[in-house]
């Protein structure tokens, strides 16, 4: 898949999520096989440029080769000006969000509202372009609702615009996140343009990434809050679009690894923030639940649940660490 001068190899993207994206995640999925990450939604008010979450959002992580920066809004000129600030501080690529569901989003006629405004659409993508100096893409729903589905409409001015990929969740915004997902939806817009589309919504594993790519004839996957606790499902999507079977579920020990792994990285990230070690462990609490809830559930003793509820209460790294790795070790010798 190719975004501007850039090849994106293996065609799998995690996906921007408020609160969950943070650089800690995205090293760690790029380091399980994301082709490109893509960083927490950005303001582009300008009255908020200077807060703290807006400027560390902005900042680009030295160990990711393609740092891309999502922006939302709905002025063109902001737009512009907070595309301008996001290359300065290193954004290799800019995406323009058209896809938030979120109600304070949309009540704020940003995100999918601009879906209902293709004319004030155009002139962001516009503005957005001729500001910068490096490739913009688009994220945007399938429509408003069902009796506007105007995705490939959009996607069109993305394109006569030269915006250099769209990615589509393949559902409207009145659906949110629930009903299914319309990879024939995907496929009109794949139709209505030649720049790469990329399928979102649902994918949870390889064989809903083969469905979306074989039945929408999209260029990638976009995965969202499947890799929530899951890094190793991009690993697992390029291995099947390579034509490699499914190395499966991560063994006890990769999990353990990987926990591990990531919660250093979250210590010493947020350590560099200035912000406490209390607050770095109660952050981290959003990823050891997604991480843990598997291997506890099977546990039909109720030990490993009874474990997990004691370790997401603990506000010390050190007796974190402690607990998880007894949590480790249970399971090891009950498996």
């Amino acid at each position: 898949m190719q975004i501007g001068p850039y090849n994106i190899e293996g065609g799998v993207v995690l996906a921007p999520m408020a609160g969950v994206t943070d650089v800690p995640f995205r090293r760690i999925c790029l380091r399980r096989g994301a082709s490109l990450v893509v960083g927490e939604m950005v303001s582009s008010k300008a009255g908020l440029r200077a807060t703290d979450m807006t400027m560390r959002r902005l900042a680009c992580d030295a160990q990711d080769r393609l740092p891309t920066v999502q922006l939302l809004g709905a002025d063109p000129s902001e737009m512009a000006s907070a595309a301008q600030a996001a290359v300065e501080f290193g954004a290799k690529i800019i995406d323009i969000n058209f896809g938030c569901p979120a109600r304070m989003v949309c009540g704020k006629a940003c995100g999918s509202a601009i879906m209902r405004e293709p004319q004030l659409a155009q002139s962001i993508m516009q503005s957005v372009v001729q500001a910068v100096n490096v490739p913009v893409t688009v994220k945007m729903r399938t429509g408003w609702d069902e009796q506007s589905k105007n995705a490939p409409l959009l996607a069109k001015m993305a394109q006569d615009a030269g915006l250099s990929a769209v990615t589509v969740h393949g559902r409207t915004r009145a659906q949110r996140f629930s009903g299914a997902v319309s990879l024939s939806d995907i496929a009109a817009v794949v139709h209505a343009v030649t720049i790469p589309v990329i399928a979102n919504g649902d994918i949870d594993g390889p064989p809903a990434a083969l469905a979306a790519v074989r039945t929408s004839g999209a260029a990638g996957v976009m995965v969202g809050r499947a890799a929530r606790g899951n890094p190793w499902i991009f690993q697992r999507i390029r291995a099947v679009f390579e034509g490699h079977p499914d190395p499966g579920e991560p063994t006890l020990d990769d999990r353990c690894q990987t926990v591990f792994e990531h919660l250093e990285e979250h210590l010493r990230y947020w350590s560099e923030q200035g912000r406490q070690e209390r607050f770095a462990v109660h952050s981290f609490r959003m990823h050891l639940r997604p991480y843990l809830r598997e291997a506890a559930d099977a546990d039909a003793s109720g030990q490993a649940q009874r474990m997990l509820d004691e370790i997401v209460r603990i506000e010390e790294a050190e007796r974190l660490k402690e607990n998880l790795e007894t949590f480790f070790s249970s399971l090891r010798e009950t498996n």
